[in-house]
């Protein structure tokens, strides 16, 4: 049986095609800057909202018209659902997918159910992904949904929450390792507070870094190499969340001796939602050395919250992979679909479109930042802006050779500062609009 009848395997047509279910710009077999696109963007679909979305919202139920579910959260259900999500996965021609361990398995009454679920369905993964040749980029596990996590996870006041979730992070990593996941990431929904009267802060950031060592030895111990990410959000559901922007990640990893095992996977609504842009969140975590993985979304500017919409702006993506090229790309993360088809696109067919547009996005973001770069006049600007680094005081201070005396002594000599150059702003964002 086929889920998706309709549609053929989605191919390359070039950018004159006006089939609206063919790559015009992603053709996973050309070479920019020494890499195939397929290997710049080791794209990657979630199971979530692709195929455990229904579209529901505060305001009605789902919407969604999904011919392969049967209505029901079994195991048997959950098995059709794999071979319709690598049906699609196959055709849309992705490498990699991603999922949490409730979104695959229906979840049971206790955790040894649970778990007996689980490895049902990880059969049926398994040989799906021998069928098709696709790969696990991520797994992780849903510590958020159960009201069991209502006062969070690893950041819990209560222990048995700590407990439960250590024992359903240790069976996932267990499930990721079996697939062959070469990441594991970390989104702590819960991990946050709503408010400081009744939350010990320090308390339970000692416990998020003690739930992250316990993860970390567990890994060695079942020699899981796959590399772990933190994804970082500022609030929903918490009105705080720990993880709430590179910045703060990477202080926690610092603080915790957790920066040897963790990178970050950063979304692009998230950084939004955290006052930033998405180029700042990539940058900052790539000169920190942190840069692992990303999830590819964007926000609406008109709203206020988390909204998970396909990447269509090149304007977006050619920033995106501005920083990638930059910081030599992704591996072994990738460019993840955390996405969502709008509660109106509700036909099977339109999660061909929405994925089909977010991967061309990227791909022509992609081409024309590599112009830009082999261009060098944005490069060349930056590099003459602090040229008085390169020589004289600048190189003194940078090489740790000035102290405050010695700047003292040296403006004194000198008087007053050098005249500044203006930023060219205007003219940079002029240059950029050049390229498209």
């Amino acid at each position: 049986m086929t889920a998706f009848p309709e549609v053929s395997k989605i191919r390359y047509e070039g950018p004159q095609s006006k089939n609206p279910l063919a790559f015009r710009w992603y053709d996973e077999n050309e070479v920019v800057e020494g890499k195939t696109m397929k290997e710049h963007f080791r794209f990657s679909v979630v199971y979530w909202h692709t195929f455990r979305g229904t579209g529901a919202d505060p305001f009605g139920p789902g919407t969604m018209y999904r011919p392969w579910e049967d209505g029901t959260d079994s195991v048997e259900n959950a098995k059709n659902r794999v071979r319709a999500a690598f049906e699609f996965i196959d055709k849309l021609g992705a490498p990699f997918y991603a999922f949490h361990d409730r979104d695959v398995a229906p979840e049971g009454k206790t955790l040894a159910e649970s778990n007996k679920n689980l490895d049902e369905i990880v059969k049926v993964l398994k040989e799906e992904q021998e069928r098709t040749g696709i790969k696990l980029l991520w797994g992780t596990a849903n510590l958020f949904s159960n009201p069991r996590f209502m006062h969070g996870a690893s950041t819990s006041c209560n222990a048995d929450a700590f407990a439960f979730a250590a024992a359903q992070v240790k069976k996932a990593l267990e499930v990721t390792k079996e697939l062959g996941g070469v990441n594991y990431v970390f989104w702590g929904g819960r991990e946050g507070y709503q408010n400081l009267f009744n939350t010990d802060l320090k308390r339970e950031l000692d416990h998020m870094g003690r739930f992250m060592h316990l993860a970390v030895d567990y890994a060695k111990k079942i020699d899981f190499t796959g590399q772990f990410l933190i994804e970082p959000k500022p609030k929903e559901p918490t009105k705080h969340q720990y993880d709430s922007d590179a910045a703060a990640c990477i202080n926690f990893l610092r603080a915790y001796d957790l920066m040897d095992h963790f990178k970050l996977n950063i979304e692009t609504n998230h950084a939004t939602l955290a006052g930033h842009t998405m180029m700042h969140e990539l940058d900052y975590a790539g000169h920190q050395g942190a840069l692992g993985s990303i999830d590819a979304n964007t926000g609406d500017v008109l709203l206020g919250w988390d909204t998970d919409q396909f990447p269509t702006n090149y304007y977006l993506t050619t920033e995106v992979m501005l920083i990638l090229l930059k910081y030599g790309g992704l591996t072994p993360g990738g460019v993840n679909f955390d996405a969502k088809v709008r509660r109106e696109s509700f036909e099977p067919s339109d999660l061909f479109h929405a994925h089909v547009g977010g991967m061309d996005a990227f791909a022509r973001g992609l081409k024309i930042a590599a112009v830009i770069r082999a261009d060098g006049e944005l490069a060349q600007f930056v590099k003459d802006r602090y040229s008085s680094w390169d020589s004289g005081i600048g190189a003194e201070i940078e090489s740790g050779k000035a102290d405050f005396a010695a700047l003292e002594a040296y403006m004194l000599d000198k008087g007053d500062i050098a005249p500044n150059l203006s930023g060219r702003q205007e003219m940079l964002e002029n240059l950029i609009n050049r390229y498209f």
